[in-house]
This record gives structure tokens, sequence and C-alpha cells, in this order.
């Protein structure tokens, strides 16, 4: 399975690449732009906005994110956290105000430069496979389907989440640990380094593959849903939605919060046996793995077929949606967040998108 991925990851990198280079090309063609710098500065007004736009996101909303990853990792013989409202007492009760930020820093330094790429990969892909569009149907104002939206969205998902995915595995299991947790990672270049050496370069991706599938109708529903909804309130203007082609950051944000329940609830049990895989080989894991050393160990799987089955055949099919309601209350407001923060800084900096214009 390793080397699947291995060259799975390969060739859609190489493809993308491929994309994002036409991209490029037919944007400095059509903006007319001879000086690189002037390219070289929309790259980087793009990647800063991006960055932004994550960090602010998941800062928000970082106490719904930790008590996801418990109920979605906990033993099931030992129940710590039992629903949205009981888990975040239970940790403001344990661990106190730091508990219910526990691995934000982390998710921070992973998720600014994992943002900055997904925006960027999406706009640039967006640009290539629009031109691509444009010069096979011979029609110069042709606009991005939402098929070719999804296309784009989720290239650009598969770009960032494999470039960031090492500090994603740790950030998961920096999440879970507690005070009472037999060892404990310092941060997070402690626990990469422990992990590459304690169980080898293949540990950091673990969970890899169901990630790279979820992120099709995730990353990529979320894009398309949203990009669609504007592009039709402001054709239509329906309620007075949209004036002078502009829509407002209030109507934005529930662009963005329907983009963001469609994409969260088709890929949710993705998630899970994502987060679960990832725990697999840790040495003298957290608490709320072992449940205390009280009860039985955690299950091992060989990889996401046997997660599956194994979590369906021990806990039943709900299983696979655990911790999907503080996602639900969290998603939609981070990614709102996260677009509708995009698009404001991308305003104050001046970066020029012309997607679909």
């Amino acid at each position: 399975m390793a080397s699947e991925d291995v060259v799975s990851k390969t060739t859609g990198e190489s493809a993308v690449s491929t994309i994002v280079n036409l991209a490029e090309e037919a944007k400095l063609a059509s903006e007319g732009v001879k000086a690189p710098s002037h390219a070289f500065l929309s790259i980087c007004k793009s990647l800063v906005a991006g960055g932004v736009a994550g960090g602010v996101s998941r800062s928000a909303v970082a106490p719904l994110e930790r008590l996801k990853i418990l109920l979605q990792v906990q033993n099931p013989h030992s129940i710590k956290y039992n629903g949205t409202i009981q888990g975040l007492k239970y940790i403001w009760r344990t661990e106190g105000i730091r508990g219910m930020f526990k691995g934000n820093g982390t998710n921070c330094a992973r998720i600014v430069p994992n943002s900055a790429v997904k925006f960027f990969s999406y706009e640039q892909a967006s640009n290539g496979i629009l031109w691509l569009y444009r010069r096979q149907s011979g029609n110069e104002e042709a606009h991005l389907t939402p098929l070719l939206r999804l296309g784009a969205g989720a290239c650009a998902g598969i770009i960032a989440m494999s470039a960031t995915y090492p500090m994603d595995m740790v950030r998961g299991r920096l999440t879970v640990q507690t005070e009472n947790s037999p060892r404990q990672y310092r941060g997070i270049f402690h626990a990469l380094s422990t992990v590459f050496r304690e169980e080898g370069p293949r540990a950091l991706y673990r969970g890899w593959l169901p990630s790279v599938i979820g992120v099709i109708p995730y990353v990529g529903l979320n894009f398309a849903v949203y990009e669609s909804l504007k592009d039709w309130l402001i054709q239509t203007k329906p309620f007075g939605l949209a004036e002078n082609s502009e829509l407002s950051v209030t109507t934005r944000l529930a662009c963005g919060a329907a983009a963001g329940t469609v994409g969260q609830t088709v890929a949710y049990p993705l998630d899970v046996i994502r987060r679960r895989m990832q725990m697999v080989g840790w040495k003298n894991a957290a608490s709320v793995l072992t449940a205390d050393g009280k009860s039985k160990a955690p299950l091992e799987y060989t990889g996401m077929v046997d997660a599956f089955r194994k979590t369906v055949r021990h806990e039943g099919f709900g299983a696979l949606y655990k911790g999907l309601v503080p996602n639900s209350v969290k998603v939609v407001p981070s990614i709102a967040i996260a677009f509708v923060t995009y698009e404001v800084v991308k305003d104050v900096l001046g970066v020029e998108m012309r997607i679909s214009d």
C-alpha cells in the first residue's frame, strides 16, 4: 500500500504541476504582464491571504476541534467524553483553559501553510482548467462548471494535504494527550522526530490514503458549492442579496456555511478512519486510547479497509460518525470564516482573481 501511495502521490503532483504551470502562463498572457515580479507578488499575496484565513478560522473553533478528535479515537471500553456539552465541561474541569486549546498552536503551524497552498493551488488550477476549457470549446466567454470547480478544489486539497500531512499526523497525537498520558510529546518537532525514530518515516503518513479519498468530497465540494452559490446569487440577485455584482460579508458567510456543511457530512467517516489509523503503533499511548490501562487496548489496523471493517464490527456503524456533532458545530463557522477572511485579506492586499471573469 505504501508503494502505491507514493506512486499515486508522485503522479498526482506531476499532473497538478502541469496544470499550475499552464494556469500561470494563461494568467500572464490574459493580463498582459511582462514583469515576473508582478506575478511573484500576486502569488505571495495569495499565500498570505490563505494562511491568515486558515489560522483565524481554526483558532476560533479550537475547543470543538480537540473534542472532535477525542471522541473519534477514545477507547470504547472506557468512555470519558460523551457528547459535546459534557465533553467540553470535562476538558474544562480536568485540564482548564489550556486544555481547551491544546494542540491549537500545532494546528495553526500546520493549517497556515496548508490553507495557503490550498487556496493558491485552487486559484491556479481553476485558471488553468478554465483556459483549457475555453480553448477546447472555442468559447472565450465560457465559465467554470460546478464539476470543473470540483476538480480544481480536489487538486488543491490533495496538494496541500500531502505537503503538510506529517504535521497533521503528530498534531492528532498531541491533541489527545492529557496530563495522565504515560509519555508526553513536548511539541511538534519533538513529536515528529520521535515518531520518525521509533516508528519509521512511513508512520508519518499513516491514514494518508483515506485522507486523499476524503479530499475529493470535502475540499472539492466546499469550493464548488461556495463558488456556485456566489455566482448564482450575483446572476439572479434574489431578495436583493447582490448589489452591483457584489455580495455582502454576511451573504458570503452563509455561502461558506452551506459549503462546509455539505463537504463535512459526505467525508466524515473517512476522517474518523484517518484519525484512528494515525494512532496505530504509538508506544506508551495517551490514556484516552488505552483507558488508563484498565481495559482493552485499542485495536491495530493493517490498512484503511481493515480499519473500516473492525470499527463497524466492534462498535457499530455509528462509530464512523463519532464526533460529528461538535464537528458540525465547528465546521460551519470555521469554513465560513476561512472563506470570508481570505477574501477580505485578498481585497486589502489588492490581489486580483480572474477565475471566472
